[in-house]
């Protein structure tokens, strides 16, 4: 009688554990996320979807990061770390440490660092690095 009742739960459980495995990698382990404008072209193309990894260890100068700033989520390069010393819009800043400064690709129409009150991101704001 057991056996029965396994043969007959199996088609139903195999498809819902799938499911669940899905939903946890996606929420602990992946981000998905979309590239709306051409801000990063050539490298990623407008209307493209990327994979990020959430835990991501160290993050250095050109990778590519997933984060979140004023609400919306963006995707940017690093172009300098924590108490590194860029030249952004003809000044030399330093990034404060736990920071990030992150520009587009495709300058020409990239809405980065270079046009923010403020700069830098936090680590805190980023989410994911592209795989």
């Amino acid at each position: 009688m057991k056996q029965a009742t396994m043969k007959k739960l199996l088609p139903i459980l195999i498809p819902v554990f799938c499911a669940v495995l899905v939903l946890v990698l996606f929420r602990f382990v992946f981000y998905l996320g979309y590239v709306p404008t051409a801000s990063m072209e050539p490298t990623i193309h407008q209307g493209s979807l990327i994979l990020g990894l959430r835990k991501f260890g160290e993050l250095h100068t050109g990778d590519v990061v997933i984060f979140r700033r004023g609400g919306r989520t963006l995707v940017k390069r690093i172009a300098a770390g924590p108490r590194e010393t860029y030249i952004l819009n003809g000044s030399p800043v330093t990034v404060p440490a736990g920071c990030y400064l992150l520009l587009g690709d495709n300058a020409d129409d990239s809405y980065d660092a270079r046009y923010w009150n403020d700069p830098f991101i936090s680590t805190e704001n980023i989410l994911a690095k592209a795989l």
